[in-house]
């Protein structure tokens, strides 16, 4: 049987000794129903991580996400005015939305040649914009009836809703990633460009659909995040790519390219929820916390970068 790579394994084998050290720290973080509600917190950014992985598995970056998560709450609470029949025409606005920011970033990367570095950022101001033009700087908008009831409520009256909308974000990633063409595609130009293209792939076409994949996820995020808060204001998803960022660097996908994966993220996402919570239960101040998440970020970076030129330089001899 062959095991896991190190680099694969090791965020998985940080969570289970956090989830211990926690445990140890209170004994809440053993119960499933204190599990469950971190969990809750954290979809929405799980959700738009699953997105942005592919982006960073093609050596890119979606630094836009977070107005994103913005825009697309607001159009939803907007176009559902608070009325039950405009429910899902709300949803499928938000996520037309996340989907169209998506594709103008992946058109504008692969045919325009722009950094994605600077490309999103710009992006992210752009769509900041319109939102605060949008709304006056004041919530906007009613959800209809039963989308936070539903969304917040729980299966069976233990696992709520959210939950499981994060765990089927996340298996769909997956099974985008490893069963489809986009997939194996995204990997093999994440790799080596160069030698993808050679190859025959579309690397264009494929860096588009990357882009796109990833507004999809956060327009997705937008509900997720609207239906925790229940207001749209004005720009509820700021600052959100940064924790998107950390959760899919911490999962084992850099800026390299070409490793890491769904699987890796949602252990990353759970890394950083629960090093963040046992932050807070320890009292440290919210500035000492975003520290934390800055450092999480630096020396998770650094250390899968040293493990893969480890293993790189292994696979040489």
């Amino acid at each position: 049987m062959r095991l896991p790579s190190l680099d694969k394994a090791a965020v998985w084998i940080v969570l289970f000794a956090l989830v211990l050290l926690a445990g140890l720290a209170s004994d809440a973080f053993l119960k499933l129903n204190y599990l469950t509600n971190l969990v809750r917190q954290a979809a929405p950014v799980g959700i738009v991580a699953v997105g942005v992985t592919f982006v960073m598995l093609l050596r890119g970056v979606d630094l836009s996400v977070g107005a994103i998560v913005s825009m697309s709450a607001v159009v939803c609470a907007i176009v559902m005015n608070g009325l039950a029949d405009n429910l899902w025409l709300g949803a499928a606005a938000a996520i037309a939305c996340g989907a169209a920011i998506g594709l103008a970033n992946g058109l504008l990367i692969a045919y325009g040649k722009v950094s994605s570095f600077i490309l999103t950022l710009a992006m992210s101001i752009v769509v900041y914009g319109l939102v605060q033009m949008g709304t006056g700087g004041t919530a906007r908008g009613i959800v209809s009836p039963g989308f936070r009831e539903v969304l917040n409520g729980r299966l069976g009256g233990a696992l709520p809703v959210l939950v499981i909308c994060l765990l089927l974000a996340v298996a769909l990633g997956i099974f985008l990633q490893s069963r489809t063409h986009f997939g194996r595609s995204v990997y093999l130009i994440g790799a080596n460009p160069e030698a993808a293209r050679i190859a025959g792939l579309n690397v264009k076409r494929v860096t588009v659909v990357a882009y796109v994949v990833s507004g999809l996820f956060a327009g997705l995020g937008g509900l997720a995040l609207l239906a925790r808060t229940g207001v749209s204001g004005t720009n509820p998803g700021a600052g959100m790519e940064f924790d998107v960022l950390a959760a899919v660097v911490l999962g084992g996908t850099t800026f390299a390219g070409g490793r890491g994966g769904v699987g890796g993220t949602f252990a990353g996402i759970m890394v950083l929820v629960i090093a963040l919570n046992l932050a807070n239960v320890s009292g440290l101040p919210f500035a000492a916390q975003l520290t934390i998440k800055g450092i999480i970020i630096i020396v998770a970076s650094a250390a899968h970068s040293w493990i893969g030129s480890r293993g790189g330089a292994r696979s040489q001899h």
